[in-house]
Order: C-alpha cells, then structure tokens, then sequence
C-alpha cells in the first residue's frame, strides 16, 4: 500500500487531473440515466397486477388512465375537448358520453347507467386510456401537454398525474438538496476541523465521487427518484468520515516526517486504504442486504449506494491527497485552533456512573421496542404531497363530486357471455365501497344486438382474449378499506374466471403491502447478520458483535419509535431504509472506539482506564462524523416538499444524533458491564506481559 500511496503522492496532478476528466463521461452518463417516478413499477414482474399491465398495454394498446373531469362545459365543448386530447401523442384512447353517442350508437338506447357514470351535475367525467405505461416518458409528457390545452375548468386526476407532478417537484428539489447539504456540512467541518479551507477539498473530492456514483448509473438504465435524491446526500454523510481520517492521518505523519510532505502523504494513504477499506464493508453490507429484496427498489438503491461508498473510498485516496499537497500552503494559511472541546470531563463522568447509563438503556428499550413495533406507515404517495398540486386538486374533485377514490381495471376471458359478465358485475357492486361496474356488455346493454356494435366501440373493451372492466370504489389506495374489498372482488373474479386479473393502483398497492413487509423482514435479518459477521472477523470475538449490534439496534428502535409517540406516518419503506443504513454507517461509530479499547487492554491496563482512554480519543470523531451526517440530510428533512424523501431524511438526520448519544455512553458502559466476557471470548484484549502493545497508527490517526 505504501508504493501506491507513494505513486499518488508523487504524481498528484496527474492524478488530480485523471479524477477531473473522468466527470466528463460521468456527467453523461448522469445526464443519459433515466429516473423513475414510479414505485409500483418496482414490484414483482410475474405477479398479476404487473402481468396484466403488460396486457393491457399488448392487447388494448392502453396503459396508463387518468380520469379528466370537466365542470360547466357544453356538450359541445366537451367533444371539441375530447377530440383535442385524443391527438395528444402519448394518448390511446378518450372514452366519454359524447364520444360514445358519435360512434353511431343512439343517445336513447345507451344505458342509464352509462349516462350517470359519465355525468354528475354540472360535470362530466372523460377515461383517458395512455399507450404507454403509467410513468411512461410519453405518458407524463402527454399529461403536461393536455394540461396546456385543456383550460382551468378540466382536473385530470390519477397515478400519472400525481407522477408527473412528483416528476416536476422532484426535478426542482435536487438542485436545492445539493447546496444546503454542501453548506449545513461545511459548516460543521469549519467548526470541527482546524481549517477553514480543507472544508471545501472535502466537498469537492466526496463532489467527485459522487458525479463518479451518479454517472455509473447509465450502466443500470434507469433509477429511482428515491434512489437519486437520497444518493447525494448519503453518499456524502457517510464517505465523508474517510476523508476526515486521510486528513487526521496526514497531520500525524507530518509528525514522523516533517521535511517531506509528500511522503507522509505516502504514508497517510497507505494506512487510510488499510483503515478506511476495512471500515467500510459493515457500510456497504448494509446497502447490498437491501438487494434481496423482491421489491426492487431495494436493489436500485442498495447497489446505488454501494457502489457510492466505493467510488467515495477511491477519491478519498486519491484525489483528495492530490488537492491537499497541491493547496497545502493556502491550507496552512487558513489553519485556525479546533473549536471543538477535549471533553475530558464527559468522558470521565460517563465511565464513573456506567451504571446509571445502562440502567437508563434499559428503561429505554422497553418504550422504545414498543414504539418501534406500532409506528404508523404509509403507502399512499400523494397523502403526503402539498394539497395545492394539480393533480392532488384534481384527484380531491373526484373524490368529492363522484365519491371515486379509486379505479380498479378488470381483464377476464373475452369469450364470457353477457349473462355471466352480468352476474359477476351485479355481485361485484353488492360488495361494500363498490361505487360502479361498468363493462362491454353495460356500456352497450341488452338492446343493442353485438352485430351492430362498431368496431371502433369494440376495441376500446374487448381484445382477442380479454376484455376490459372498470371498477370504481369511494375507498383510498393503501387503506384497508380498499384492501379488503380487492380481496373480496379477486375472490369473486376467481369464480367467474380463474385466469382473471383485477389492476391497478389499489390492487398494485395491496401487493406491495404484502411483498414489502415480507421483504422487510428479510433485508433486517440479512443486514445484521452480515455486519455481525464482519464485527465478528475483524475482532475474532464472540462477544462484541453481539454488543455493538445491540447498541446500535437500540439506537434503530429510539429513532423509530419516536415517530410512534409523535403520531408521524413514516413511509412504507423507513423501516428498511433506516434498518440498513443506520446500522451500516453508525456502527462504525463502534468499531472505532471498540479499536482503541482493545489495543489499550491488550498494553495491560485495567478495565477502567481502557474504556475511559477509548472513549477520551474517540468522542470527538463520533460526534464530528454524526454531525457531518446529521448536516447532510436535516437540510433536506426540512426544505424537501416531497413527504418521502423528507421523512427518511427526518429519520436519517434523527438518527445520526442519537446513535452517537447511544454509542458514547451506552457502549462505554456496556465496556464496563461486560469487560470480563469480553476479555474471554476475543482476540488481543489481554497481555500478560503488559505494556507491549503498540497503538495502531489508524486508530491514532482518527482520534488525533
């Protein structure tokens, strides 16, 4: 490692200048990566309600609806509306009451109930049918360009409506997210390290890295927005720990060799790639047990991160090495005293009353354990975006002139008679919530003989082997409400037709329940037990997995059970997303000072000044690293108008603070309780001899 340090070192503008021209095809590849606004999209391909999109999309060459409702319009300007939208590109079909009477079919001898379906009042209903799917490109361009040729008398409501407006809010937001966490953590590193400038190389190396992480994306076609927006942020309050290490390192080097800058440098990075290497497996652990998820959005965000805590290691070693030796003499200059205290005295008190900290951890875990097992979740994604959208208005208008909270879509056999579809409709509306059925066979009625049915009519409900139901329910997406009913109502289709499929956004919410809390379960368990493992190796103990996982875990189940006594909904995927990278990060906190607390044991000192030793030369770097992370994020907790990027955000800032609260006085004290397992059960923490051990350069440089 020292030869590659020394070869960064010396050739540090090369070096500098390769890391520079490598965001010319990253910014590409960021700007060729596609980001998805859809998170139902994510679900299982083989499961139903995907398999019948993809149905909907072959057989009808429909995918995506949105209903637009117009108030105080002419028939007239209903049909002259209803032809404009039908030539927006992107749209497949507009099926209304106008429409329907152009088709040759008489006004009179339509069904009543195709007639009340379509018009409440001084409103009238239009089902625009996409080509494409939901979060399609062409599907939300298509719902801007009606927006533009529709006046304010048209609300177009449903999924891509609400994806194109998080689409726009989203695109806003980034920008933004990125300056405040930019400026909230340089701010903390200011007050934390001792120069005003390495602040800004710190920012524009993990700034590298992470156009490096962004710009890879190209490779996975696509990403989340979920994924994009919490990347940045992530990817800079967790890798920025390394580049405080290089730095803590480099200046104690100066100290071994004071009249060559570049060869502490050498040496600063040989043991930062040692340190900083083995240091973050525990981190992208926790982000590749989130790729076992069958939900796949787990996996666009786990390899996502992983792969950003890489590209974070490799510009810490190089690039960032490279600024400070070009810069070092401006970097000097604005040296100032740390600001930070030694808090001697905070450490001492903690390992004098040990006892009182774990009798608290203790009294804690119960509320917290109980918090952590009845939060409130959401699933619903417009519950939490601002009520002045365009389509969060429209989807409310809806809801309050046609008491329509949602819209199930119906594939069954083609072939089924009109008697049959008529039974199983008529049964469907008996079930509670059902506002309406409406088929082929109820659009056209006993009266109309099939022979004389235009085509045109056809098409729009019948294919070769499936033809099209609407389903209209006065429930929410992602209440239980609506969960039974779909149950209900896929117990009925089952009857009728085994090979039927009921869609759309509740059905597709209801599965997503029931796979998430599956996938959950699982990705908690893998995390754990992954990182447990890697404790386990790098200390060959026994014991301290066990305690640094429990530390951290408390940590997790506080944070968590917080938003139970606050009454705050989290979204759906808090747990996982907390569970993981929480764990991931934070234990590092541990890991750090269970270092120092080994190698004073192992010199021969006893249990008491060990642990105060450890905890002495460690606290400062815990708090810096969770400040630097609590700064990344709180910014975009509180600016983000997004409720499920600024409710992770939340929890994230949230739980950067009190796992360091936890590991600084909860772990030292279990140090205390448990030294004499743990003397047992692990490598190096006993000397006979006493005093033989040395201090590892690594640990000493993180605590300098």
């Amino acid at each position: 490692m020292l030869k590659l340090g020394e070869f960064i070192a010396k050739r540090r503008v090369l070096i500098l200048l390769i890391g520079i021209l490598l965001l010319i095809p990253a910014a590409m590849g960021y700007l060729n990566t596609r980001v998805n606004y859809d998170i139902l999209s994510y679900l299982p391909k083989d499961i139903n309600t995907m398999v019948g999109q993809d149905i909907l999309i072959d057989e009808f060459g429909q995918g995506g609806f949105s209903f637009v409702m117009v108030d105080g319009m002419t028939e007239k300007e209903i049909a002259d509306t209803a032809d404009k939208i039908s030539e927006v590109e992107g749209v497949s079909e507009v099926v209304c009451y106008e429409t329907l009477t152009d088709l040759n079919i008489p006004k009179e001898i339509l069904p009543k109930k195709v007639y009340d379906f379509f018009n409440k009042g001084d409103t009238t209903l239009m089902a625009v049918f996409f080509k494409e799917s939901t979060s399609a490109d062409t599907t939300l361009a298509a719902i801007d360009k009606m927006r533009d040729i529709t006046s304010e008398q048209c609300f177009i409501s449903g999924m891509s409506a609400i994806t194109t407006d998080m689409k726009h809010l989203s695109d806003s937001e980034s920008i933004i997210y990125a300056i405040i966490a930019v400026i909230l953590t340089s701010i903390v590193l200011v007050i934390t390290m001792d120069s005003f400038l390495i602040p800004v190389f710190f920012m524009l190396s993990i700034g590298i890295a992470i156009v490096w992480n962004l710009g890879t994306n190209f490779v996975m076609g696509e990403i989340s927005f979920i994924t994009q927006a919490l990347a940045l942020v992530l990817q800079l309050g967790v890798t920025m720990d390394y580049s405080i290490f290089l730095w803590h390192s480099y200046k104690e080097q100066q100290e071994y060799f004071p009249e060559s800058k570049t060869e502490a440098m050498a040496h600063a990075i040989a043991t930062t790639i040692t340190a900083v290497v083995s240091s973050s497996f525990t981190t992208v652990a926790g982000f590749l047990a989130m790729c076992f998820m069958s939900f796949t959005l787990g996996l666009d965000l786990g390899i996502v991160m992983a792969k950003g805590v890489v590209c974070g290691v490799i510009s810490c070693v190089t690039v960032l090495p490279a600024m400070i030796l070009i810069f070092d003499k401006a970097i000097e200059k604005t040296s100032h005293r740390e600001f930070m205290p030694a808090f001697s005295h905070t450490s001492s008190f903690i390992v004098k009353h040990a006892g009182i900290f774990i009798v608290l951890a203790a009294a804690l875990f119960i509320p917290a354990f109980f918090g952590y097992n009845h939060y409130g979740v959401y699933y619903k994604l417009d519950s939490t975006l601002p009520k002045d959208l365009q389509s969060v208005v429209a989807n409310t208008k809806l809801s309050e002139e046609y008491n329509m909270n949602s819209t199930h879509i119906l594939l069954v056999d083609s072939d089924m008679d009109a008697k049959t579809a008529r039974n199983m409709l008529d049964e469907m509306e008996k079930i509670d919530g059902v506002q309406f059925t409406l088929g082929y066979n109820s659009l056209v009625g006993p009266a109309i003989p099939d022979e004389v049915i235009p085509d045109e009519v056809k098409s729009k409900l019948k294919s070769e082997s499936k033809q099209l139901m609407l389903i209209g329910s006065e429930y929410e997406v992602a209440s239980d409400d609506v969960n039974a009913q779909v149950e209900k109502l896929n117990k009925i289709v089952e009857k009728y037709d085994p090979e039927g499929m009921l869609i759309g956004e509740a059905p597709a919410t209801k599965d997503l329940i029931d796979i998430t809390n599956r996938d959950f379960k699982v990705v908690s368990v893998l995390s754990i037990a992954a990182i447990f493992i890697i404790i386990a190796f790098t200390f060959k103990s026994v014991s301290l997995p066990v305690i640094l996982v429990a530390v951290i875990e408390l940590a997790i189940m506080i944070n968590l059970g917080i938003s139970y006594y606050t009454d705050t909904q989290l979204p759906f995927i808090a747990s996982v997303v907390i569970g993981t990278i929480q764990l991931g990060a934070t234990v590092d906190y541990a890991i750090l000072m269970t270092t120092r607390y080994r190698t004073e044991r192992a010199s021969g000192k006893d249990k008491h000044e060990s642990i105060g030793i450890a905890l002495s030369t460690s606290i400062k770097s815990v708090i810096t690293s969770a400040l630097g992370f609590f700064a990344a994020t709180v910014g975009v907790a509180l600016y983000s108008k997004i409720g499920m990027i600024s409710s992770l955000c939340v929890l994230l800032s949230r739980g950067a603070l009190i796992s360091m609260v936890v590991v600084v006085t909860v772990l030292p004290s279990m140090f205390m309780l448990f030294d004499g397992i743990i003397c047992k059960t692990s490598a190096g923490f006993t000397n006979k001899d006493g005093g033989n051990a040395s201090k590892p350069h690594d640990v000493e440089a993180f605590s300098h």
